[in-house]
């Protein structure tokens, strides 16, 4: 099974940029696919909003940014784990391996 990692950022959000500087790199690293949704990026929000909303239906409790670890994420999507907000590289790859089943 394949895994796609969301990534749901604004545009405004510093430590969501800090991340960007590795966080497709480790996606990559370990095998998935990743996409970076910008809440400002109407085409990409529209396409994958039915995913965040799954998790957070009226957007609580998210953090930013917020990734999503998927399969399928374009049909019958399934959500097998999520991180919150920002983090080293080094915590970031762990805690990502540990969601990939």
């Amino acid at each position: 099974m394949s895994y796609t990692v969301l990534k749901f950022s604004s545009e405004d959000c510093g430590t969501c940029h800090r991340m960007s500087h590795y966080d497709a790199a480790v996606c990559s690293e370990l095998g998935c696919s990743f996409v970076s949704v910008m809440l400002q990026d109407t085409e990409a929000y529209r396409r994958y909003r039915r995913v965040l909303l799954a998790q957070y239906p009226d957007k609580q409790g998210m953090g930013w940014p917020t990734y999503l670890v998927v399969s399928d994420p374009e049909g019958e999507f399934t959500i097998h784990g999520e991180l919150k907000g920002g983090m080293p590289k080094g915590d970031f790859r762990t805690r990502l391996s540990g969601l990939i089943p």
